[in-house]
Formats: structure tokens, C-alpha cells, sequence
């Protein structure tokens, strides 16, 4: 029994094609005709979608920017200006000492969380 070819047939039609003059050319110059186009492409991709990425970035930081601590404590409308040394001060006017533990209500139905 004979063993099969390497190389398969390709008859006369097939080798004037174009797909056929490119597959010869490619087993002889395989980098140039395949590796060169693909690394091109990918390093012009990534030049042209690097400017695309930092506008999209950009456009994310406009929206979401960082607030100082004045801004983040006078966000409501309607509330009243907090300072924090008037805060400090007054909480500490307050009789810190004599407090009480309370049950919080619950709703009915609702567990309270002591076992039984």
C-alpha cells in the first residue's frame, strides 16, 4: 500500500487564481505576507484607539469628580451649613454620661432577634 502525497493536487484551473498565487507566495515569504499585515494592524489600532479611549476617560472624569469637604457638606439645598467645630462644641454641651439602652420598635411581624 503506497502512502498518500504531502503536497496536495491542484489542478491547472486552480493555479491562475489569485487565492493560488497567494497561498505559493505565502509558503516562501510567510512573515511579509501574513505576519507584517497582522503587526501593522495592531499597532495602528492601537494608535487610532488610544485617542478614543482618553476622550471616553475624559468624558467619565467630567461626570465624576471629587468633591472637597465643603462641597460634599453643603450638598443639600435645605439643609443648614455644617461647621465642625460648631458641631464638636455642641455635642459636647450635651450630658454624654446619663444615657439609656432602648430596644429599637419593630414592625409587626417582623423579627426581633432575641432567641427563646
Amino acid at each position: 500500500m503506497g502512502t498518500f502525497p504531502k503536497r496536495k493536487f491542484r489542478g491547472a484551473a486552480d493555479s491562475s487564481s489569485f487565492a493560488a498565487r497567494y497561498r505559493a507566495l505565502m509558503q516562501k515569504r510567510p512573515f511579509l505576507l501574513f505576519g507584517l499585515p497582522f503587526m501593522t494592524v495592531i499597532v495602528g489600532g492601537s494608535f487610532i484607539l488610544t485617542p478614543a479611549t482618553a476622550i471616553r476617560y475624559e468624558r467619565q472624569d467630567r461626570r465624576v469628580r471629587q468633591l472637597t469637604r465643603d462641597e460634599e457638606l453643603g450638598m443639600g439645598k435645605n439643609k443648614r451649613r455644617v461647621d465642625m467645630k460648631e458641631e464638636y462644641y455642641r455635642l459636647a454641651a450635651k450630658d454624654i454620661d446619663n444615657w439609656e439602652q432602648r430596644r429599637v420598635e419593630r414592625l409587626p411581624g417582623e423579627s426581633d432577634g432575641v432567641l427563646k
